[in-house]
């Protein structure tokens, strides 16, 4: 006799739940399960690759009709209907079309089963242990089943031109980006290669996957661009046209950006550089996933983000060996934060003591014996030029170092 107060139907029957204790108990199995789907997709290494605010939402939204789903099967012991899986199928489909292989996609729905299967039995009672192995068959075949479901999705895309076309697409983005010729596509007349491209790369923050997938697909709509995802955002390879050194591409590129929210920070950042030949895509792209980043990492207003502007943060962002070693100059102001707050706005005020004193609002004497108490401390002096560079870029290292700048 099951733990539910009813023996469980195995074989080729489902679990069925009727009794009052036994729904008692799945609902409140059905409840703990879905409060486990917040945040645990960073647990699992096959979304490390795509980027967040994407998974955030999708993740959320598939698994979230998954256990519902589940738990409904259990309830009713009616497997779900093409209709009922309809909106898992296409949220697999969205993660092919970007260029998933349909093994990987179909690999997190058992990567998932089991990773909520194993947290529900490390914190199982006696009782609703006993319920989760009766049920462990009919979970096997529910995710059977669904993936089922998106294989043959996929098997009838397959043969459909317009996904052919993506994949070749694809390759070609591919190509382009790590330097090698597509030679093979170079001379069709269905996807034509530009010789020169504006290399914009998107860095996404925050968790709205909605409005990411629509700038997206706004992206994607340009005449003649190559999209590819990556972990962070994607990249578009935008044809120039002949005589533009970039500036009218990345103006047709701005207008078809979603206006920025007046008073908010900005949901992404591009960074973005004029490649004149293919030969200079990789450096280019290298750069602005640079620039993307410090978008993300330093929270500028300001989405788009060029080498003109960023010249000197470029310059700290590069220095991968020396970067770890700026950013513990300050170390020894952590544990004296109104001395570090009096260098952020000693710095941000262009090293300007009385305009410091004033935001601080305190007097421009105090200002200095804390600049004093700056260089007592860090062995630099703020007043000295070559000091105050060295504690510039040490304070940018910093910034970049506690956002995880990965380019």
């Amino acid at each position: 006799m099951s733990s539910t107060g009813e023996a469980p139907r195995r074989g080729a029957d489902r679990v069925r739940v009727t009794s009052p204790a036994g729904i008692r108990l799945f609902d409140e199995l059905h409840r703990r399960a879905a409060a486990m789907v917040d945040g645990f997709y960073s647990a699992l290494p096959p979304y490390d690759q795509m980027p967040q605010s994407l998974v955030e939402t999708d993740f959320a939204r598939g698994t979230k009709l998954n256990v519902d789903l589940f738990f409904d099967y259990l309830r009713h012991g009616a497997e779900p209907s093409d209709e009922d899986t309809r909106e898992l199928v296409e949220i697999a489909m969205e993660r092919v079309r970007d260029g998933t292989p349909l093994p990987d996609v179909l690999d997190r729905y058992r990567l998932g089963a089991t990773f909520l299967f194993e947290r529900l039995r490390e914190t199982a009672g006696p009782g609703e242990l006993e319920a989760l192995l009766d049920v462990s068959l009919t979970l096997m075949k529910y995710v059977t089943l669904v993936t089922a479901r998106i294989a043959a999705a996929a098997t009838q895309r397959s043969h459909d031109p317009r996904w052919e076309l993506l994949e070749r697409r694809r390759g070609i983005a591919d190509a382009l980006l790590t330097g090698q010729d597509p030679v093979e596509w170079a001379n069709d007349p269905v996807i034509p290669v530009a010789e020169a491209f504006l290399v914009a790369v998107f860095r996404l923050c925050g968790t709205n996957g909605g409005p990411a997938s629509a700038l997206r697909h706004r992206v994607e709509a340009i005449p003649g661009v190559f999209l590819r995802l990556d972990a962070g955002g994607w990249t578009a390879l935008i044809p120039l046209q002949p005589g533009d050194d970039g500036a009218g591409t990345l103006a047709g590129l701005t207008a078809r950006l979603p206006a920025q929210q007046s008073g908010q920070a900005p949901p992404y950042w591009v960074g973005v550089g004029a490649s004149r030949s293919r030969a200079e895509i990789p450096a280019m792209y290298a750069e602005a996933r640079v620039l993307a980043e410090l978008g993300r990492c330093l929270g500028r207003r300001d989405i788009l983000c060029r080498r003109t502007q960023l010249q000197f943060e470029y310059t700290v962002a590069v220095s991968d060996a020396a970067r770890p070693g700026l950013a513990a100059v300050l170390a020894p102001l952590d544990a004296q934060p109104m001395l570090a707050e009096t260098l952020e706005v000693f710095v941000d005020s262009g090293f300007n003591q009385l305009a410091t004193a004033r935001q601080l609002n305190v007097h421009r004497n105090t200002v200095t014996y804390r600049l004093s108490r700056v260089n007592e401390l860090t062995g630099l002096d703020p007043h000295r030029p070559a000091d105050a560079m060295t504690l510039s870029a040490a304070r940018l290292a910093r910034r970049l170092e506690s956002a995880s700048f990965a380019p």
